[in-house]
């Protein structure tokens, strides 16, 4: 279990109780609080709003001048920032004769805001004017407003002229500004300095774990409160081991005590349903009410904390019955840095996502490879060991994409080795993986071991490219080598350097089959404080490791992304694959993610749902967790329900750890090995409905796998619900199993359309609670009427070998009779799609014409590379057509019309399969033969 000595808690860390305590006077003094900040001199040029706050600091204080500015961009986005003036002309004083930088940390938004930020010109103040008040027209047609109150300072966003987000509303802000340390008691019959009335103890050095943080510029967190009224459920902030719809954080039943924590970090066996940091942090959070939902981000790459309350207000206490409003208050806290918080006006959950991911970045397209089976243990210890698997595998035919090899496969855990004795011709693995076009993932962690004649070690002293410690030399901790040094990514000459050492050339064994996979980017420090690096050390530029500690992980993900971009010049531009599991915003640019080490058992099982969940609408949609479980052995009941639960996962992989029972999914004998192979091969016959939800995500931002409130805002009862899901826009809505010794489960359809068990076309229809028979061999899935569903039904041993195979199309009818999907198609491997190189169709039957028809959503130029794709691709074709719910009166036909584009009409046939015992009637269109990127019709 989880070692909670080795993590703080609010109370155990400095800032967090302080700010947290600074909100308990707040809310004592009630009424008669008044927040110290209040803003003059604004102007308002080229979108953005200019001011300074100014922050009085008790009786006969200073006044603290902390410049703002508001930037309003085009896409509809607020930004609100606030520094500190004094620190941005660094007239501070460092103690200890420290080097780190005087300014609070700014430059977060280098490495996670994507492209340019384009500012709105259609900016204006409001014509109603208000005594104390700056007012903001921007956004669409004007439709929000931005309403500064000037004394205390605090805004509200509109949208539609109705408060949607409010920020300082309870007095809660809180800019921890710079101020010398006071060596001194006051002389007698001196009034003291207003700050020694607080609680300085852990204002200018703090312990935990017997290591000392030496904190040289003294206490500088930032805090904000801010309220979403009327908004009851509130999403995102992962990484955490919770329900999707976010806990209140002050105690009470079935509440959490502490807030939620955003610290990366290496959490042995973390627990359930708890507030406390993993590996990752994306300080990004949507509110949600019936039909409507707004967002806001927090860049701020330090340690947080983010408490939650909701608070219930009734409208009428007159009016009985009346179930009142609430408001969710959230309190924000970060260690260090400067304010900046964008806000999203939304309305809809897309818009929302989409907004986000336009500002962080989408997820890249990955090569279809990664959406299959990931093979992993920690460790297939030889290269004999690792052909076996393989060869196991194919012997009991279970697809499967990729094998791992783990630390072990180094020589002493040195990176970019190979282990003499086990692995003396790694090449040898990778010409049998080709032969099934199958991939190999090696481990590489952050961490270099420090020994002698290891040229790694050797280039990153000479070059200078770690981290340094707080005293300016190069920083020595231990992980898995023992004493080691870390890559400092900030530095572009240690990225430079980082790639060097992915070229074949210097790699050797590796091929443009191998991929990578970066653990313990935390960064994971054995015999550091909380099992991380000291907040004191020293990285490019000279930022503290507290002003950067949550982007470590991305400038880590980053380096080794790019560098297997740039492994051999002139090599085609093949797609990266790197796994990560420390991560921070705008990671989801780079890669998949997994959600760390957790166990062989029901509840992790159950957790890894709304923890992918809350990943996907937070922007990280290529999001998996380790199936069955990475630590401990898992039951055949738990393993096999959990390769069923991991078919839908967007990033599918098993692992074990070290010292758990070998469990190969062939292993698992019967009567599970058959169900587990079922599990396996709806994954691959569904690659296309992945691959295009992956293609959505690319250019959208929207979820892979998507929760009930993002596809039904109205329906107030799936808000919080998060054990059932759809899959992209397919249609498809699954509840994987989740509890020992289920036979049957609940499963609630939001509304009156017709849905299908996807396997036997069982109905199920009407709002509500539905009961689903689900034994062992069953996964519960239903097709909402109104979609159609593209897949391949040939089983392969890997997703490489399907390439040039046909197509079905399964076309689920709605109540009304009809029935829309689409289908995205590229080479699976290459950035040639960017030059107009793939097929992006859409199918659509219309009932009243009795039509399924293929329609072209190309958007590209017809390049040369776009003709060249669709030649190659003119073979593959539809095999199959299969109407789900078809009506009686297709019952005597035997044949049906084809017309593909510039050929006349054939005939093919067709066959109607009536209905029994509760089970919709369905019909096959049997070889149309029509190729998948033309325009074509079926008339039935």
């Amino acid at each position: 279990m989880v070692k909670h000595d080795n993590f703080k808690t609010c109370n155990q860390s400095g800032f967090c109780k302080r700010n947290r305590d600074y909100a308990d006077k707040v809310h004592n003094y009630g009424p008669s609080w008044n927040s110290p900040y209040k803003v003059e001199q604004f102007r308002l040029e080229r979108g953005q709003l200019g001011g300074t706050i100014l922050k009085t600091t008790g009786k006969g204080g200073e006044t603290v001048r902390l410049p703002l500015t508001i930037t309003f961009l085009k896409s509809g986005v607020a930004r609100v920032t606030i520094d500190e003036e004094k620190r941005q002309k660094g007239e501070i004083e460092l103690r200890h004769g420290s080097q780190a930088r005087k300014e609070r940390y700014s430059e977060a938004q280098d490495w996670v805001i994507a492209g340019k930020i384009d500012l709105s010109e259609d900016v204006t103040f409001s014509k109603d004017n208000e005594p104390g008040y700056t007012k903001i027209l921007y956004g669409p047609n004007h439709k929000f407003e931005a309403k500064i109150r000037h004394e205390p300072f605090s805004i509200e966003f509109k949208r539609d002229g109705e408060t949607q987000i409010k920020f300082n509303d309870r007095g809660l802000m809180n800019v921890e500004h710079w101020r010398p340390k006071i060596e001194k008691a006051a002389q007698e019959g001196e009034e003291a300095p207003a700050e020694t009335e607080e609680d300085e103890s852990t204002w200018w050095e703090e312990s935990f774990g017997g290591n000392q943080d030496t904190k040289p510029r003294g206490p500088e967190a930032v805090a904000l409160d801010i309220s979403f009224p009327q908004y009851e459920h509130v999403f995102g902030i992962p990484e955490h081991a919770g329900p999707l719809s976010l806990k209140e954080t002050r105690g009470g039943d079935g509440n959490y005590n502490d807030p939620y924590r955003l610290y990366n970090a290496d959490v042995f066996e973390y627990e359930v349903d708890s507030p406390m940091t993993l590996y990752g942090a994306i300080p990004f959070m949507q509110a949600h009410r019936k039909d409507s939902t707004v967002g806001v981000f927090w860049l701020n790459a330090a340690e947080t904390w983010i408490d939650i309350v909701k608070s219930k207000k009734s409208t009428n206490p007159l009016s009985l019955g009346n179930k009142g409003k609430t408001e969710t208050q959230t309190h924000w806290i970060s260690e260090s840095g400067i304010m900046d918080v964008f806000v999203f006006l939304g309305p809809t959950p897309k818009d929302v996502t989409k907004a986000y991911g336009s500002l962080t970045g989408f997820t890249e397209m990955p090569q279809e490879f990664s959406l299959g089976y990931h093979q992993c243990r920690w460790n297939y210890f030889t290269e004999d060991a690792t052909k076996e698997v393989d060869r196991k595998m194919d012997k009991f035919a279970l697809p499967y994409d990729v094998i791992w090899l783990d630390i072990e496969y180094t020589d002493g855990k040195k990176y970019f080795t190979w282990h003499p004795l086990a692995f003396k011709d790694p090449l040898s693995i990778q010409k049998q993986l080709d032969k099934r076009n199958r991939k190999l993932v090696l481990i590489i962690d952050p961490h270099i071991k420090n020994e002698g004649d290891y040229p790694v070690v050797d280039a990153l002293k000479s070059k200078d490219l770690g981290v340094h410690n707080k005293d300016g030399a190069i920083y020595e901790g231990h992980c898995w080598p023992g004493s080691s040094h870390w890559i400092d990514c900030f530095n572009p000459a240690a990225l430079s350097w980082w790639a060097s050492l992915f070229q074949y050339s210097s790699f050797k064994g590796t091929t443009p089959s191998t991929f990578i996979w970066n653990d313990m980017n935390e960064p994971s420090v054995f015999n550091g404080p909380e099992t991380t690096m000291p907040k004191d050390n020293l990285h490019h530029g000279n930022w503290e490791h507290r002003d950067v500690h949550n982007l470590n992980g991305l400038t880590y993900h980053l380096a080794t992304h790019d560098a297997l971009i740039s492994r051999k010049k002139g090599e085609p531009n093949r797609r990266p694959f790197v796994l990560t599991r420390s991560f921070f915003a705008g990671s989801q640019r780079l890669g998949a993610v997994w959600t760390g080490d957790n166990l062989a058992s029901w509840d992790h099982l159950a957790a890894s749902f709304p923890m992918l969940l809350s990943l996907g609408v937070s922007g990280y949609p290529f999001a998996g967790a380790d199936v069955p479980g990475f630590f401990g052995n898992p039951t055949k009941e738990l393993l096999t329900r959990w390769y069923q639960a991991g078919a839908f996962y967007p990033f599918f992989r098993g692992h074990a750890h070290v010292d758990t029972q070998r469990r190969e999914p062939y292993l698992v004998g019967e009567p599970y090995l058959p169900i587990v192979s079922a599990a396996l091969k709806l994954r691959y016959a569904l690659l296309p409905a992945w691959y295009t939800a992956f293609h959505e995500a690319s250019v959208e931002g929207n979820p892979i796998i998507r929760p009930m409130y993002w596809v039904h805002p109205s329906i107030e009862h799936g808000f919080g619900l998060d054990d059932q899901f759809y899959i992209g826009s397919t249609g498809l809505l699954a509840k994987p199993v989740t509890a020992e010794g289920v036979e049957t489960i609940d499963i609630y359809l939001p509304d009156d359309e017709v849905y299908y068990d996807y396997f036997d076309y069982k109905t199920y229809a009407g709002h509500g609670l539905h009961i689903m028979h689900a034994p062992l061999a069953k996964i519960p899935l239903l097709a909402r009427g109104g979609h159609i569903i593209p897949r391949r039904d040939r089983a392969r041993r890997s997703s490489g070998l399907m390439k040039w195979d046909p197509f079905t199309l399964v076309v689920v009818l709605a109540n009304n009779g009809s029935a829309e999907g689409t289908l995205y198609l590229d080479d699976g491997e290459s950035y040639e799609f960017q030059n107009g190189a793939y097929i992006h169709r859409k199918f659509v039957f219309d009932p009243q014409k009795g039509t399924l028809r293929s329609e072209d959503l190309f958007e590209g130029a017809k390049t040369k590379e776009a003709e060249k794709y669709l030649k190659l691709m003119k073979q593959v074709r539809v095999e199959k057509v299969v109407f789900v719910g078809a009506p009686r009166t297709w019952s005597e036909k035997t044949k049906v019309g084809v017309r593909e584009e510039g050929e006349k009409e054939r005939k093919v046939k067709f066959t109607f399969n009536e209905g029994t015992e509760g089970r919709a009637s369905w019909a096959v269109v049997r070889d149309p033969a029509v190729a998948i990127g033309r325009s074509w019709t079926i008339s039935v």
